[in-house]
């Protein structure tokens, strides 16, 4: 039935709704692909094929043709052997957490895995720190905002540089001011700043095989550990704290299942290297588009590759044997979009894993901290308003007093 767009030079529509198409005036309904009939097999009958005549013969049933193997090695098209023929080859499956996996329930899934009691807040120790006037860089505030600058103004030609470029920049200039204060604390000396290591560290948790592995962020070990923070009346005390649950969702989603995996744990150095202590792990998320760390799923990676360095090197200290560490191991956490900071204080307290009974391990987290609020090259105006203007707006000391005060940690 034609309706009245079509005396309007419109497609008109049928009431069969197909697709109509007007080409110089002639319309042209469009055709559908025609569906190849579907092979009948009848036990007992062999069809009847074109096979042995080489081409195409109407009437005659289609060949089927054997698969064709090359001879030589295709280096493009190369068959690797089955999982079940790889030499690690494993029945029980692992799940392995690595640099790109993001948790689902983010922080409790991540205090699951590792057995954790969270704190919210920095500990007093270092607090005291941050906190006091002595331990301040001088003119701090304004080599900060210059280390703003320089990572987002003049690192880039761009108008708005990308994160991957200026969050680096930022964090090795904030570095540098912490390495300024070596000759008031010659401890400072004792200092390594490692990038693109490896850490592997491997436990099981209730009935399942548990390993964090790859690349995680640049490391700042030291020749000497960090003192624990809690003593050992608040490690006691953990033993009534209950794990947080997010039943019905399982603890191992988002981690990737492996039956060809290595059980080993290593923290990435070699024996005999001269600062093998970690003191504070620093993880930019410096991706863009999909790979975008948002704040929860980064504090969770935080928590997964902390407690990944001290359990790989409780491991070597004490044995593989789970037990309770007369010594826990400290590491300290920062991570990171450029612009917004979070602080994490990680004590291994044990690496008995494999039940939610015991003493737990402790976190401290200080999370969501802004250095600044904007960083632009250009104003943003909206209705010929200026709702934010050009340049670095919102500077916050206190976060960069919290970023020294854990750098400082252990040397003053």
């Amino acid at each position: 039935m034609w309706s009245r767009a079509s005396r309007i030079g419109v497609a008109p529509v049928f009431s069969d709704c197909r697709v109509l198409h007007v080409t110089a005036g002639r319309l042209i309904r469009a055709q559908r692909p025609k569906k190849k009939p579907e092979l009948v097999e009848i036990p007992g009958l062999e069809p009847i094929t074109y096979w042995d005549r080489m081409h195409f013969v109407p009437g005659l049933a289609e060949p089927k043709y054997p698969a064709w193997e090359r001879d030589g090695e295709d280096p493009f098209r190369r068959r690797g052997p089955r999982y079940e023929e790889m030499p690690l080859y494993k029945e029980r499956p692992c799940y392995t957490f690595h640099q790109r996996a993001k948790l689902l329930e983010g922080v409790k899934q991540a205090l699951w895995l590792t057995k954790s009691k969270l704190i919210d807040g920095l500990p007093q120790q270092i607090l005291s720190i941050a906190e006091d006037p002595a331990y301040r860089i001088v003119n701090q505030d304004e080599r900060v905002k210059l280390a703003i600058s320089h990572a987002r103004f003049w690192s880039a030609p761009e108008i708005r540089p990308k994160r991957d470029r200026f969050c680096p920049a930022l964090i090795q200039d904030l570095l540098h001011l912490c390495r300024i204060q070596q000759p008031q604390f010659p401890a400072l000396g004792n200092r390594m700043l490692a990038e693109n290591y490896r850490v592997s560290a491997t436990w099981e948790r209730e009935s399942d095989i548990f390993r964090v592995c790859g690349l995680n962020g640049m490391l700042l070990s030291s020749k000497l550990p960090l003192p624990a923070i809690a003593g050992k009346k608040e490690i006691l005390s953990t033993e009534q704290h209950t794990l947080p649950t997010f039943y019905p969702i399982s603890p191992n989603i988002d981690l990737q299942l492996t039956h060809v995996y290595e059980l080993y744990n290593s923290t990435g150095f070699q024996d005999g290297y001269p600062f093998p202590h970690a003191h504070t792990l620093y993880i930019i998320d410096s991706s863009v588009n999909a790979t975008l760390f948002k704040p929860e799923p980064l504090r969770a990676k935080m928590i997964m590759f902390t407690f990944a360095n001290a359990l790989a090197r409780a491991k070597i200290l004490y044995g593989e044997e789970p037990k309770v560490l007369d010594n826990p191991i400290t590491i300290q956490c920062i991570g990171t979009n450029g612009r917004l900071f979070q602080f994490l204080v990680f004590q291994l307290n044990t690496t008995d894993l494999l039940s939610n009974d015991g003493i737990k391990n402790l976190i401290w987290l200080d999370q969501d901290q802004l250095l600044y609020d904007y960083a632009k090259c250009l104003p943003v105006i909206k209705k010929k308003m200026v709702q934010v203007p050009a340049g670095l707006s919102g500077y916050s000391h206190e976060t960069f007093s919290k970023f020294l005060a854990l750098y400082l940690h252990g040397a003053v």
